[in-house]
């Protein structure tokens, strides 16, 4: 089934990119064979449902395993089985993909590491007729669709510099320098828990390399807020609401507390790199009907903190807050727990990623790459925060304002521009190191 599904995914997609092409032939542009190909396998991506929550990544994962299989058994000549190709289960059905190429035995070199995440968030409403969710169209040099830019574009990047990698080794009978590893976690979208378990595994390490291809508007981005999450809860005491002084409105405390941690946030310390902490309220419920007083109310808040403002700051606000609002509302209780603990990452100048990815990335351009931060989460800042990796870092195509919206879409010339800086970068890294 999952070989129908595949090849009735790639049909469908040729077709649609194969119109694509004749429409650029006729502006007399030329198009690399590596660009096209790349195009391509980030439309078949599109056109598979990995949303978490929904389907999550078990079609997709099959679908790229089932991929490098078969460019590694064409490609990699007699090295073929020196590649080793691992699935992982994270949890029941959701499984980790790794793909090494091995160093050559007397280098001791790290890694270079590509590591994307396999899963979308929900499809979600809103697309267009023309544009659907899982339709991978192609319109004005745009790929639409769930993930095109968040980050089957990225992803297809990546498998398709590991492609080539393989094909040089095939042609050239030598392994790297240094090892290159594409990694495709699950998770990254929910809790994260792929790039821990990839941790826990031993795939990534302290002196690796490691590049994740989230969209980065064409930046180079190298440093991420810490991501804080509390429950906060507020006990009161339930009555008529006629005689609300017999009670204590756990709702009337909670308001007391959201005021009093928005405002605490918002004159925390602004960082240089990293910009101000920032504070959202995403989700609270409490109270049963509007004739009786709340005797219970929670929200779930998430902290996006930059130095140096850090988990512990943030528990004495939310403590503050707590005392505050007891003081304000008699008879209330609060309580919190602490559900997400991510530390912030910043960017290390000294990196030696950096500089190569950076130089990799003017050569290809033509253009100075400006180097920002993330304004999210990623696998590669988990990897940066657990292990003090400070060669940790994010570049791929498209815009991170276009992330999980509908009508999501990824321009031609930034898939192109990233698939070209990410196999530059593994050719120069893994196999020729000493050649520049």
């Amino acid at each position: 089934m999952r070989s129908s599904i595949r090849s009735s995914t790639r049909n469908s997609i040729r077709r649609l990119v194969s119109n694509h092409m004749i429409d650029r032939r006729s502006e007399n542009v030329t198009v690399e064979e590596g660009d096209r190909r790349t195009w391509e396998l980030a439309g078949q991506l599109v056109q598979i449902d990995s949303s978490d929550p929904g389907a999550y990544e078990s079609q997709i994962e099959q679908w790229i395993y089932e991929w490098l299989t078969e460019e590694i058994e064409e490609k990699a000549g007699a090295l073929k089985n020196r590649i080793e190709l691992i699935q992982k289960e994270v949890m029941p059905g959701r499984f980790n993909l790794m793909a090494r190429i091995p160093g050559r035995e007397e280098a001791a070199a790290s890694s270079l590491v590509y590591i994307c995440h396999m899963d979308t968030v929900m499809l979600g409403e809103g697309w267009e007729e023309d544009t659907p969710a899982l339709g991978a169209v192609v319109k004005e040099d745009r790929l639409y669709g769930r993930g095109a830019c968040d980050m089957k574009s990225g992803l297809a990047c990546a498998l398709s510099a590991f492609s080539d990698m393989a094909e040089l080794a095939g042609s050239t009978g030598e392994l790297p320098v240094r090892p290159f590893v594409f990694i495709g976690t699950v998770d990254e979208e929910d809790f994260m828990r792929g790039v821990e378990c990839a941790i826990r595994d031993g795939w990534v390490g302290r002196e690796d390399w490691i590049l994740d291809t989230e969209p980065t508007d064409g930046q180079i981005q190298v440093a991420h807020k810490g991501r804080t999450w509390f429950e906060l809860t507020m006990q009161g005491i339930t009555a008529h609401a006629s005689n609300p002084w017999k009670g204590a409105d756990a709702i009337a405390a909670m308001a007391e507390a959201v005021c009093h941690i928005r405002k605490a946030i918002g004159s925390c310390p602004v960082h240089e790199d990293l910009g101000m902490s920032t504070v959202t309220f995403g989700q609270i419920t409490g109270g049963y009907r509007p004739y009786v007083v709340p005797d219970s109310c929670k929200v779930w808040i998430d902290m996006r903190l930059v130095p140096p403002t850090d988990t512990a700051a943030a528990k004495n606000i939310v403590e503050e807050a707590v005392k505050a609002a007891e003081a304000e509302i008699a008879g209330v209780r609060g309580s919190y727990t602490v559900t997400g603990d991510r530390p912030y990452v910043e960017k290390d100048s000294g990196s030696r990623l950096l500089a190569s990815l950076k130089s990799v990335c003017d050569r290809v351009t033509g253009e100075d790459t400006y180097i920002g931060s993330f304004n999210g989460y990623t696998d590669t800042a988990v990897i940066a925060g657990t292990l003090g990796n400070r060669n940790c870092m994010s570049y791929g195509p498209g815009s991170l304002e276009l992330a999980h919206k509908p009508n999501e879409y990824v321009p031609y010339e930034d898939v192109c521009r990233c698939r070209r800086v990410l196999t530059e970068l593994a050719r120069q890294e893994a196999f020729f190191p000493f050649a520049f």
